[in-house]
């Protein structure tokens, strides 16, 4: 699809997993990352499975260097230049984040993030770990963050307060050349910022070519969902069943009249793979039965039109799903005509 950094594992945590991370090198043209910690074991582990990204992070904020990596500030900095030197002096390119920037005194952030640049480091990733930055305040750090380091810029959001992906953005529009995200938006706890909505979003809102295939976005959130065991919400933007449907009569009317009239039109289903549906429900209008009507192969009155308008209507009130089959039946019981016979298996639906 054109995606330009695949971060394919740890390749230290384990056995299998440094396996499937030189799988994944060994497999593809697009630069495969490799997770490190500033542990030299980590690093060695790293550059043997052949990525050529090398992501080594040290825990920067004081609550996660006592209780986490155990250890003093001066420590992690020592550790953290030593890794990005090793990375830098096998040729292979490295990128730093110091975790849970956005709770680091910043004063230490940013004395880090100088101390790794002066040792080569061609990537600073800024990670806002637990979630808690918002647009603005993520912005005026990545700002702080460019005039510190020539580094190339990268942000790591999470969704805790449903802020990552508008942090990511605030991200590019401070300054940042990439962003972290994941299919579907999983990740630890509330998870990560979506990849199909940073894509989108760029393209559509900034006007951005990506190099990213964007049709193949609702194929690719689907294989995700399946091999993840993790269901995609109907409401979720761009790849959600209903990210393009429509129920409310205004709106179905209006989408049927010109889709730009109640969808963003910088936005269209052709351009994720996905297509518009009418949902039929207690909140249908005329237009939309009478579509769908016509789409089943029957011609309706107007009388006849809003005959089964109001019985869809009522249907959709107890809560039950208003499939074609119902409309179907709905058609008969008016007793619309048709334009050619119905099919038996279409009356036995």
């Amino acid at each position: 699809m054109g995606t330009h950094v695949i971060e394919a594992g740890f390749p230290a945590n384990s056995e299998s997993e440094f396996a499937a991370v030189s799988d994944i090198a060994a497999h593809t043209d697009t630069t495969v990352c490799g997770l490190a910690r500033v542990v030299e074991e980590d690093v060695e582990a790293a550059l043997d499975a052949g990525v050529g990204l090398v992501h080594v992070f040290a825990s920067t904020s004081d609550v996660q260097l006592e209780d986490s990596m155990h250890a003093t500030r001066e420590e992690v900095i020592e550790r953290s230049v030593a890794a990005v030197e090793r990375v830098r002096e096998a040729g292979v390119e490295v990128m730093f984040s110091p975790m849970d920037a956005t709770r680091t005194a910043e004063a230490f952030l940013f004395e880090m993030i100088e101390a790794v640049s002066e040792a080569g480091v061609d990537w600073i990733n800024v990670p806002d770990t637990c979630g808690v930055a918002t647009p603005t305040r993520f912005g005026a750090l990545i700002e702080e963050v460019c005039a510190h380091t020539d580094a190339r810029v990268d942000v790591h959001t999470h969704d805790d307060f449903g802020l990552a992906a508008a942090n990511a953005l605030a991200g590019f529009e401070a300054g940042a050349s990439q962003a972290q995200v994941s299919v579907n938006g999983i990740g630890e706890r509330a998870g990560n910022a979506a990849y199909e909505e940073l894509v989108m979003a760029a393209e559509s809102l900034y006007g951005v070519d990506t190099g990213i295939d964007t049709t193949r976005i609702g194929e690719l959130s689907a294989l995700v969902e399946r091999a993840s065991d993790m269901p995609v919400p109907a409401n979720k933007p761009v790849v959600g069943a209903n990210a393009f449907s429509h129920e409310s009569g205004i709106h179905a009317a209006g989408v049927i009249e010109n889709a730009d009239t109640f969808e963003p039109g910088v936005m269209t289903p052709e351009m994720v793979g996905a297509e518009r549906e009418l949902v039929l429900g207690k909140h249908t209008g005329t237009h939309s039965v009478r579509e769908r009507l016509h789409e089943a192969g029957f011609r309706p009155t107007d009388d006849e039109v809003r005959e089964c308008t109001r019985r869809v209507k009522e249907f959709g009130a107890g809560k039950e799903r208003v499939t074609t089959a119902v409309l179907r039946r709905f058609a008969r019981e008016v007793d619309v005509d048709r334009a050619e016979p119905e099919r038996e298996s279409e009356i036995g639906a």
